[in-house]
């Protein structure tokens, strides 16, 4: 039977129950819960039809009793018919009626509040009973279920056959929530999180949760997981809908096309088996019940004028499918409802439409392992690949990007199948285009035999020439796609290219997968955006017809400002001009343009002279000369141009220019044409000693890139790549630019031990390295012994920060008797390690009698009584250090009266900072009262301890002492 109810006066249950009207039973009976509750059971049952079903089934209905409920004109009266006949039929029928309504909740969410207060507990005889959920709510949430497990059931992002189940191959990648100006608030620490209320939030106003990264860094491979999850019931159980849209697929509607927000979501996305309307009536009741994913915003690109579009916040006026779009992500439309949106790395959306942003950094050396082991179960296959990544550092740091090591895995997998063990992956230097004209390779020679009788030996020469056709009609509609923007086929496009029977099938294109786009005719897609200029750099260099502009056309963005002039080839980010307030008025929000720098970085891969004998059987040699003398004529110019247009600072005898991520993609563009010639022109354009390239999103492949230059630079040169995910695959690309570098940061970039032993093995050679920056890495006690080693053997260092890593106290005292024993150090910065007392006690010896350490932060270190009284001891016989932060720490009133007694002897100490310890008013007198001896010190701040505003009004004099 159901809980026993409590009894309470009227107006307390008024309170309790709110705005529910609940009112409970005060007996046993069913049949009067039904009853005294008539009122609030007929305004929140708004399915009848799974009621009657139930009924029906489990006899307490006859066939006339339905048809009585079916003639009553509203919905409401049937609600109350089925009340009248269920109490007429007694207790059991009663109590039954409240069985569904408890075991169908998702069909009747509204009264998961009533049933939960009223404890309704049935019988055994009750629990014997079969329910069946005919409500269309669930089940269409059931086939949403069914349709999206299906489709997330195959990795079918990169490729276009349903080869690799997702489940056994998706593997995490570096994900990061970012703040507003992209700094880091710490990783992501699973997909969960991604839509909990708590961890990374920037605006509880905000419902788009923005996770952006590079071309190929798994942004729809997550959105697929995500649906996976869903599908299997293992994401958040709020969610009753999720709908997702990859938004390249609104570029398809013509400018006439309209569609209500119904329509968009059940014709083009997954149409209810039954009541439509009663299925949308519930969305638009319970958006935040629905989970939208749009993916690849960047890619989204229409002649259709949104400006001159009315804004429609009615979810059943017809308007333009990119008009639904922007009212859906400024929340105009189902307000409440959660929404993932993909973009690359340089879109920008409206910060007030912002709940959280995530950026995604790809493979650490870890993520790549892992994938090794599910894309290759085999033991000995999967050793016999990493041996060779690992002897290749180059093709390790190009594994970086998923996409990449996809690509480089299935290379080496089809290798593997037709030559067994004695598969090889490039041993030489490999750059990007090597990788895609390798897969392209691969994907020729699919109809080629490969039985163990007959094995496919054909050469790369061989393969491109005998597929000049194929390569021609790909080129043809990557290059038509490309020049719109478009990435997305239609049949004429394709038919235009003149296709040969199977070549569609060969893998680089696909069927779209969404219903209704390109109406009754089957549209297409290249698999990846990255494929598609690669084919269109592959038009540009064997079309005959293609001339210097044209084959220029997408370095347009590299002109200096005010060049590049009304020819701009990039066509606006659509649906952010339909939202208003967003601060991008008069701007062009799209300032992402990776497909066009693919395109261009392809461009110089296929026109380097190591291409020549592979492309001379494809185009004449004399044309892919003039177009080669072209090309580098141009990014040449363009680099000076771009350097010499860059802001510089003179600071500290050096002449420090700021980078943009442009600089970047030019050095990647250089490191692709393989010539010396190029990179020793592209140094000497460097007119600055100082290159900053912080936050410029650079993964390890782009060190590879930087060295190809750097190496020519002929001056000595100092380099700040802080805030990236160079990991210890881009420390090892930047080995033959280290006989260059006096000044070296590498902070917050996913380096390990294995990175800092590189480090040490190759700054120790030339010796010249002033300042080290490893500022939250991942390095441990055994990194830290190399750095203590680099401290020893590099006599000119002055700067070393080493905060926010995994060193102990081990670590601690190794770094602190390299300290001791340095004569040129002047600033250590190790916040955020964990040195403890131990570590405390070597650092308070490596102070005593310094000659030359000025800034030492040991904030937040663990260091309690013991470390703390050793390093107020030492600073008694210290006359270098200035500055010293002990902040966040477990200092306590026994240390203070320590440092008391420092303050004493020690005037040349100027800053002491003992902010967020254990202080008390009692600590903090004895401080303040050695201040009485000391005119050296300028600050002791105290924010954060023990002490209550009252108690620090006594200190209000002595200006030197702060505590709030």
């Amino acid at each position: 039977m159901w809980a026993k109810q409590s009894l309470v006066p009227l107006a307390m249950e008024k309170q309790s129950h709110g705005e529910m009207g609940i009112i409970p039973s005060d007996s046993h009976s069913h049949i009067k819960l039904l009853k005294i509750n008539r009122e609030l059971l007929v305004t929140h049952i708004r399915n009848t039809q799974c009621l009657v079903d139930n009924l029906l089934e489990n006899d307490y209905f006859s066939s006339e009793d339905a048809e009585i409920v079916g003639a009553c004109p509203t919905q409401p009266d049937k609600v109350r018919k089925i009340l009248d006949l269920v109490q007429s039929k007694g207790e059991e029928a009663s109590e039954f009626l409240l069985y569904v309504l408890q075991q169908l909740e998702d069909a009747y969410v509204d009264l998961r509040p009533w049933l939960s207060e009223i404890g309704f507990s049935p019988s055994e005889l009750i629990q014997s009973k079969v329910v069946v959920n005919t409500d269309p709510v669930s089940r269409y949430t059931e086939k949403l279920r069914q349709q999206l497990g299906r489709d997330s059931k195959f990795v079918l992002c990169y490729a276009q056959k349903e080869e690799l189940l997702l489940e056994e191959t998706y593997t995490d990648t570096i994900a990061e929530l970012v703040g507003l100006k992209d700094e880091s608030l710490g990783p992501l620490g699973s997909l969960a999180c991604l839509l909990d209320r708590s961890s990374g939030v920037l605006s509880e106003q905000g419902e788009t949760i923005f996770i952006c990264g590079d071309a190929g860094m798994g942004k729809s491979m997550l959105l697929q997981r995500l649906q996976s999850l869903w599908a299997a019931r293992r994401l958040d159980a709020q969610f009753k809908f999720f709908f997702h849209f990859r938004c390249r697929v609104f570029s398809c509607f013509k400018e006439g096309d309209a569609l209500c927000l119904q329509d968009l979501l059940f014709k083009h996305y997954c149409y209810p088996e039954q009541d439509p309307d009663e299925v949308f009536a519930f969305l638009l009741r319970c958006p935040h019940a629905a989970l939208f994913t749009f993916d690849g915003l960047d890619e989204l690109h229409s002649d259709f004028d949104l400006s001159g579009a009315p804004d429609t916040s009615s979810p059943w006026e017809p308007a333009h499918p990119l008009v639904l779009l922007a009212n859906l992500l400024s929340g105009k439309l189902l307000k409440g409802a959660a929404k993932l949106l993909t973009a690359r790395t340089g879109v920008e959306i409206p910060r007030q439409l912002l709940r959280k942003k995530v950026l995604l950094r790809g493979f650490a050396p870890s993520h790549l392992r892992a994938y090794a082991r599910r894309m290759f179960p085999d033991r000995a296959v999967q050793q016999h690949l990493l041996a060779q990544l690992e002897a290749n550092p180059n093709l390790c740091s190009l594994c970086a990007v998923p996409l990449f090591c996809w690509i480089i895995f299935r290379c080496f997998q089809h290798f593997h199948s037709v030559w067994d063990s004695a598969a090889q992956l490039p041993s030489r230097t490999v750059t990007l285009t090597d990788v895609f004209l390798l897969v392209t390779e691969v994907h020729l020679n699919r109809t080629q035999p490969t039985s163990l009788v007959q094995r496919n030996t054909r050469s790369q020469v061989e393969t491109f020439r005998a597929s000049r056709g194929t390569l021609r009609s790909l080129g043809q509609v990557a290059h038509g796609g490309m020049e719109k923007s478009l990435f997305v086929f239609g049949q004429e496009e394709v038919q235009a290219a003149e296709f040969q029977e199977g070549e569609l099938q060969l893998g680089f294109l696909r069927a779209v997968p969404e219903p209704g786009v390109g109406g009754d005719q089957q549209s297409y897609e290249f698999f990846h955006i990255t494929l598609q200029a690669f084919f269109t750099a592959f038009f540009l260099v064997v079309d005959d017809q293609v001339g210097t502009q044209q084959l220029l056309r997408f370095f347009q963005e590299w002109a200096p400002p005010g060049e590049a002039g009304a020819e701009s080839c990039y066509p606006p980010l659509l649906p952010f001009q339909c939202l208003k307030g967003g601060g991008l008025a008069g701007e062009d929000p799209f300032k992402n343009k990776d497909h066009f720098r693919f395109t261009n970085l392809f461009l110089c891969g296929l026109l380097s002279k190591a291409k020549e004998k592979l492309l001379r059987h494809l185009v004449p040699p004399a044309a892919l000369r003039r177009k080669r003398k072209a090309l580098w004529a141009h990014l040449l110019a363009s680099l000076r141009a771009h350097l010499k247009n860059l802001p510089r600072t003179q600071s500290g005898g050096f002449s420090q220019v700021q980078a943009m991520p442009t600089f970047i993609w030019m050095l990647r563009c250089i490191y692709e044409t393989q010539s010396e010639k190029v990179g020793r022109l592209a140094a000497k354009g460097i007119c600055a000693n100082y290159l900053k390239l912080t936050y410029c999103n650079a993964c390890s492949a782009d060190c590879s890139a930087l060295s190809f230059v750097l190496h020519h630079f002929h001056k000595r040169l100092a380099l700040d790549l802080d805030n990236n995910n160079l990991n210890d695959y881009g420390v090892r690309e930047l080995q033959p630019s280290f006989s260059r570098l006096t000044v070296l940061r590498l902070s917050v970039n996913q380096i390990t031990d294995s990175g800092v032993k590189v480090l040490y093995e190759e700054l120790t050679k030339y010796k010249i390295l002033t300042f080290l920056g490893l500022y939250s890495n991942q390095i441990t006690d055994v990194g830290a012994r190399y750095v203590a080693r680099i401290l020893d053997e590099c006599k000119g260092l002055t700067h070393l920060k080493l905060g926010e890593n995994k060193i102990t106290s081990e670590g601690g005292k190794c770094l602190a008797l390299a300290v001791r024993n340095s004569s040129s150090i002047l600033e250590i910065g190790m916040w955020g390690n964990r040195i403890g007392d131990e570590g405390a006690k070597a650092f308070a010896e490596a102070l005593r009698n310094h000659p030359s350490l000025t800034n030492l932060s040991l904030a937040f270190n663990g260091i309690s009584t013991e470390g703390g009284k050793s390093l107020a001891q030492a600073l008694q016989q210290n006359t270098s250090l200035r500055i010293f932060w002990l902040t966040k720490n477990e200092l306590d009133d026994e240390v203070a009266e320590s440092l008391a007694e420092m303050l004493k002897v020690n005037q040349t100490l100027k800053h002491l900072w003992l902010i967020q310890n254990q202080i008390t008013a009692k600590g903090i007198a004895q401080l303040a009262d050695a201040l009485q001896k000391n005119t050296g010190i300028t600050e002791i701040c105290l924010n954060g301890n023990l002490i209550k505003p009252e108690e620090a009004k006594v200190f209000e004099d002595e200006k030197r002492i702060v505590c709030f």
